[in-house]
């Protein structure tokens, strides 16, 4: 645990959240990249916990020549994945810490993307600039107008262009956050949209992650000019006993515990 708090639910702006956001991952980097580096690897591209490998699913489709950009892209795994596939790839993060990590694994790799340290609500590319849009878990679940997010993205894409992310799902906000028995007790409503904070004893949030329905989700992008191609909630493989967080096999055998949002503009694609 970085530092004391409490935890509860209760709204807050957009700049409590990206002051929040930018602090946790600065100072928690190091510990991330420790507990998950080598399941993400240092270039290797997977989706969520229960381990979907774009490799295997290609839900970015054919990516050789292709304009990419990875929002919150934490140590950059996934954008050092898909150069080595053929694509021209840029990595964003908010956190100056996460960016650190991303040249660490560049280093240790020997493959280079460029890194742009920027806000998703506020993208410093041109519009039209990519092909392809994606995030694993990062940004959107930060971000407390992530129907702004959608528009940004929307701008930044061509005509056609794919825009795909995967985050916790929405249903897993009913229960408490405990990968263990207790984690099947269903205790939130699932329509209370106020986010989980942490925040230190002069009330300032420390840690805030956002909540959305399934619909929301789908609203926002519909909002913004998408067409929804998939809704991919991966069920829990066979013989995956990883614990990350509250993802566990007991959980992930009951109920989802990742939706992944494949998207395009309309256009030639």
């Amino acid at each position: 645990m970085i530092e004391d708090h409490v935890t509860l639910r209760r709204p807050v702006t957009d700049d409590e959240s990206r002051v929040a956001s930018r602090h946790w991952w600065d100072l928690d980097a190091d510990d991330y990249q420790e507990e998950h580096g080598a399941f993400l690897g240092d270039a290797d591209f997977v989706w969520c916990p229960e381990g979907v490998r774009e490799a295997d699913v290609r839900l970015l489709g054919d990516v050789r020549g292709k304009r990419v950009l990875e929002l919150g892209s934490g140590a950059a795994a996934a954008a050092r994945w898909l150069e080595g596939q053929g694509a021209g790839v840029v990595a964003m993060d908010l956190s100056a810490g996460m960016l650190r990590q991303a040249q660490a694994g560049a280093s240790r790799s020997g493959v280079e993307v460029p890194l742009v340290q920027a806000d998703a609500l506020a993208l410093p590319f041109a519009t039209g600039a990519f092909d392809i849009v994606f995030t694993a878990f990062g940004a959107i679940p930060f971000v407390a107008d992530s129907a702004a997010v959608m528009r940004e993205v929307a701008r930044v894409l061509r005509p056609g262009g794919t825009w795909v992310y995967s985050l916790t799902h929405p249903m897993r906000w009913i229960f408490l956050d405990d990968p263990g028995e207790d984690g099947l007790l269903a205790i939130h409503p699932y329509f209370d949209r106020r986010p989980y904070v942490e925040q230190d004893a002069a009330g300032t949030p420390t840690y805030v992650e956002q909540h959305r329905t399934l619909g929301d989700r789908i609203r926002e992008l519909v909002a913004a000019g998408f067409v929804l191609d998939d809704l991919i909630e991966p069920e829990w493989p066979e013989g995956h006993e990883q614990i990350w967080g509250q993802w566990s096999p007991l959980r992930g055998r009951l109920f989802p515990g990742t939706a992944i949002f494949v998207t395009h503009l309309p256009g030639p694609r």
